[in-house]
């Protein structure tokens, strides 16, 4: 009976601690948006890498949002956000790359776009049952 209470009590201050956390990420990223979105205003400018760090903050505020509707954090959001953070460090940073350098990043890319590939095909030809 005291193991189900205290389990009970460790999983409802782990959700608590779950929730301050996802908020803080939410309020974090949305004040990094808006500081991008000041800097893009007063530079008068936007650039590729700008849109694609926007892009980076909208994917994460997405995966939270989707972390709050369904309670799950499907494995893909994190991939799509380190292939597009790789794509922005390629961009900016290509001027001082060599080719072994940009070739690492690329296959980098490569590799995790194939890692999508592989769990999404895993997901639609193994799903799970409905209660996991």
């Amino acid at each position: 009976m005291r193991q189900n209470q205290f389990t009970r009590r460790a999983e409802s201050m782990l959700g608590f601690v779950e929730f301050i956390g996802l908020v803080v990420i939410t309020i974090a990223t949305t004040l990094a948006g808006f500081g991008e979105v000041m800097t893009m205003t007063r530079a008068g400018v936007v650039t590729l890498a700008d849109l694609l760090l926007m892009f980076l903050y909208l994917e994460i505020l997405a995966m939270v949002s989707l972390y709050f509707q369904s309670g799950r954090l499907p494995v893909r959001f994190p991939i799509y956000i380190a292939i597009v953070a790789l794509a922005r460090y390629l961009v900016l940073d290509m001027k001082n790359l060599d080719m072994w350098q940009m070739l690492t990043v690329a296959g980098s890319i490569l590799l995790l776009t194939l890692g999508v590939l592989a769990v999404r095909y895993g997901h639609c030809r193994f799903p799970y049952p409905d209660g996991e």
